[in-house]
């Protein structure tokens, strides 16, 4: 079965609002972030398409941007003419839920709550995720989750996971610097294909920017595959 992934990054990290305007469909972040803010094509853009889309975006509110995937050339190739910058190219990795449910977790080391607990919303606040990314988590209409890691009897990490058609995906998972290259993230992801395997999931999947070597090293590990990969952008 071949997965559209855009339309599992939609499902399981919202936007408030899906505009579609001429070849385009944008999206209302209510400041959210990139992957909620960011207008994607769906058919060939002139020009003046281009004009109405940031019309539209900068009476959103919102900054100038639009995400480019694999077959976007042409896009790609107006924007950098108009002085658009490249922001957060990321690859999407992939597996099997039951790759990684071979091996039990430790006890207390990963736990499944949703709503999130105060300590949870304080950690990714302290990841620069606050109340408006939380609101995307609220608006994902699919099973979802959060998970709260524990180290030496301390909470130690968090992150979302949510499914859509089948397909989970880990979001927002930050780990907090003084439990970090603990062997937490492997632990997170295990528990997130456990949880998704238990809520009728078949695929485990996760975005990860380009930049960040410790986080592409981990999903490489633990034998997550690129089936994917975008990037942005931006004019300020």
């Amino acid at each position: 079965m071949s997965i559209n992934w855009a339309d599992v990054v939609d499902g399981t990290w919202p936007a408030a609002r899906f505009q579609r305007q001429g070849p385009f469909v944008l999206r209302c972040g209510q400041g959210g972030g990139s992957r909620v803010s960011a207008a994607s094509r769906v058919d060939e853009v002139s020009k003046q398409d281009i004009d109405a889309a940031e019309e539209a975006m900068l009476a959103m509110g919102q900054k100038r941007i639009f995400c480019l995937r694999p077959g976007d050339g042409t896009l790609e190739a107006m924007l950098a003419d108009r002085g658009y910058d490249i922001l957060d190219p990321v690859n999407i990795y992939t597996c099997p839920v039951t790759h990684l449910t071979d091996i039990p977790i430790p006890r207390v080391t990963v736990f499944n709550i949703w709503p999130p607990l105060a300590i949870m919303r304080e950690i990714w606040a302290q990841g620069g995720i606050g109340q408006e990314r939380l609101a995307v988590m609220e608006r994902a209409q699919g099973p979802k989750t959060g998970l709260l890691m524990r180290r030496k009897d301390q909470p130690a990490g968090t992150g979302f996971v949510a499914i859509y058609d089948g397909v989970a995906m880990m979001h927002a998972l930050e780990i907090l610097p003084d439990h970090r290259r603990q062997g937490l993230g492997q632990w997170a992801m295990r528990a997130a294909a456990i949880w998704a395997l238990d809520n009728g999931a078949q695929t485990l999947s996760v975005i990860c920017t380009k930049a960040n070597a410790g986080a592409n090293g981990l999903y490489d590990a633990l034998g997550m595959q690129i089936v994917g990969e975008y990037h942005y952008r931006q004019r300020v």
